[in-house]
């Protein structure tokens, strides 16, 4: 009896230091594959810093150099100067809070309609917009150049801003947050007397403050990121926004490009994206993550 609890034991125990191995074995594995992704995610960032910090003739050697020989702080300074980014930031800013505050507007209230309120082929519209999304922007890009040459807008905040005020994804993204709140709420308001644009901003908006928040870093990333439309229709400076306005600031009349500058200047424009992830990513994901629960 002894011998067989004493060989039972044995076993488990055996069984366990495998278990134990193998779970060893797994979190390594799993430390390795995170560690070269994040190497191979990294690179290209640090890529940046270094060449940033560079001449221009060790930047043009045959055999690239994996750190400065010598380190040239002035490139920064340069940079923003020869690029004038105080103008482009003043320009991406104005066009990223003013674009953003009136989206937030309309996406609110939109969603708050096809959340709460009854009218007759609501579900029908909505899902014809969610249609809408999987049609690539791009399409719409012709289009919407003709309509704002026509209207006259081309070299203006106006059309930088207005053609890209509805987005479907973040209406879609409240309506399934405001859905989350209880009909009952919004039943027992009506029944107080309480108008829909009050109970909007009562209830609706308080409950929804993590989405909004998410929206609105969104959406102003999705400002300082813009690259293709205001290429096509800002071209006059006074209107040029920051990805745009760094493609030929560093470009002579003979073609020749200063990268070491370059690389400055696009390290001084990524640094508010980063301080924005670092900082915000907990409210972008929560905001997704409770969005996605009930719909």
């Amino acid at each position: 009896m002894y011998s067989y609890k004493a060989m039972k034991q044995k076993d488990m125990a055996q069984v366990t230091k495998k278990q134990k191995i193998t779970k060893a074995l797994g979190l390594t594995a799993t430390y390795i594959f995170l560690l070269v992704v994040a190497v191979i995610v990294l690179f290209p960032f640090y890529w940046m810093i270094i060449s940033s910090l560079k001449t221009i003739t060790e930047y043009r050697l045959a055999t690239p150099t994996l750190f400065p020989r010598e380190i040239v702080w002035y490139n920064y300074p340069n940079a923003f100067n020869t690029a004038n980014l105080g103008t482009l930031f003043l320009n991406t800013m104005y066009v990223g809070i003013v674009s953003t505050i009136l989206s937030l507007v309309i996406t609110v209230v939109s969603a708050f309609a096809f959340a709460r309120l009854e009218f007759k082929g609501r579900d029908a519209l909505f899902a014809f917009l969610l249609a809408t999304m999987m049609i690539p922007g791009e399409l719409f890009t012709i289009t919407n150049y003709v309509t704002v040459t026509k209207l006259g807008w081309i070299n203006s905040y106006t059309v930088l801003i207005v053609p890209f005020l509805v987005s479907v994804f973040y209406m879609y993204l409240l309506r399934q947050n405001f859905l989350q709140v209880p009909n009952e709420l919004y039943l027992a308001a009506k029944v107080d007397g309480t108008t829909d644009l009050k109970y909007l901003w009562r209830v609706m908006i308080p409950l929804s403050f993590p989405t909004l928040v998410s929206i609105t870093i969104l959406k102003m990333m999705g400002a300082w990121n813009s690259y293709v439309w205001p290429r096509l229709v800002a071209n006059d400076k006074a209107y040029q926004l920051i990805t745009n306005g760094l493609r030929n600031s560093f470009t002579n009349s003979e073609g020749f490009v200063d990268y070491p500058l370059q690389m400055a200047a696009v390290a001084i424009v990524s640094a508010p994206l980063f301080l924005v992830f670092i900082f915000l990513r907990k409210y972008i994901m929560k905001g997704v993550s409770r969005s996605g629960i009930k719909g």
